[in-house]
């Protein structure tokens, strides 16, 4: 892992990079959870760069790991405002060629909101793990159940080892996603106008929400979808089942016509 921060709009962003330069190969962009940053992708990203022959790029967003920390509360747009208008400026500071969006809940979001609004001609291929496109109880349900742990139990000082500003990280989503205004979030907009390859991975007892998010991607995405579900796992498949993970996305990739060494 080489680390590459940035600075974009004014704020420093934590950013790492796996495997050869965006000149040498394609390039894979991850897109973390609600909750994530570039450390807690553990071994993923080697193991994806290996996998693949891609290189491979993550980076926190403002308010996670050790990028700089923004004010609170975070808009209900959160997850618009990154994929419209900090997302193309990475990928331009990266000096991204050609490659694809690996998102993971939250970053799935994004990485779906950008496919469907930016189009970038880039962004070949876009694959999803355990997406939402529009809020469930069950999936708010767990959202609070979190605010307890994080309040009550020891998230908070687990969080804390991940994070520089870790109530900025936790309240930023959580306040979000908990907040009366969010119900009328929803993604289907922005589902037709995407032509590129689509992948779904899901694990089949994600607690965040239930598998109607796959179906609604399904009916509304503008081409196939590859959908992959996972079973015996949650919400987080490259970490419960990484095996199972890197064989669905390598697969989609090969497919796709992303990969730059290794057949599908």
């Amino acid at each position: 892992m080489t680390p590459h921060d940035l600075d974009i709009s004014g704020r420093h962003l934590e950013g790492a990079w796996w495997g050869p330069a965006p000149d040498a190969a394609p390039t894979l962009v991850l897109l973390h959870e609600g909750l994530g940053c570039v450390g807690l992708w553990g071994e993923f990203p080697a193991r994806l760069a290996e996998a693949t022959g891609c290189g491979v790029f993550a980076y926190s967003r403002a308010g996670y790991g050790k990028s700089s920390p923004i004010p609170l509360p975070r808009p209900l747009t959160y997850m618009h405002d990154e994929a419209r208008q900090t997302l193309p400026k990475i990928l331009d500071a990266i000096g991204f060629r050609e490659g694809a969006l690996v998102g993971h809940s939250d970053g799935a979001s994004i990485a779906l909101i950008h496919a469907g609004a930016i189009r970038d001609p880039r962004v070949k291929a876009v694959s999803l793990m355990a997406p939402h496109v529009f809020t469930e109880d069950m999936g708010l349900a767990s959202i609070a159940e979190a605010q307890r742990a994080y309040e009550q139990g020891d998230l908070k000082r687990k969080l804390a080892r991940w994070h520089a500003h870790v109530d900025c990280a936790f309240y930023g989503w959580n306040g979000a996603w908990l907040d009366p205004g969010f119900r009328a979030w929803n993604l289907e907009e922005f589902l037709a106008p995407i032509r590129i390859p689509l992948q779904v991975i899901r694990g089949e007892a994600d607690q965040y929400g239930t598998m109607e998010q796959v179906r609604k991607i399904e009916r509304g995405a503008g081409g196939q979808v590859d959908t992959v579900i996972i079973p015996g796992i949650g919400h987080s498949p490259y970490r419960e089942a990484p095996e199972a993970t890197l064989t669905a996305l390598t697969g989609f990739l090969g497919r796709a016509g992303i990969m730059k060494n290794t057949a599908s």
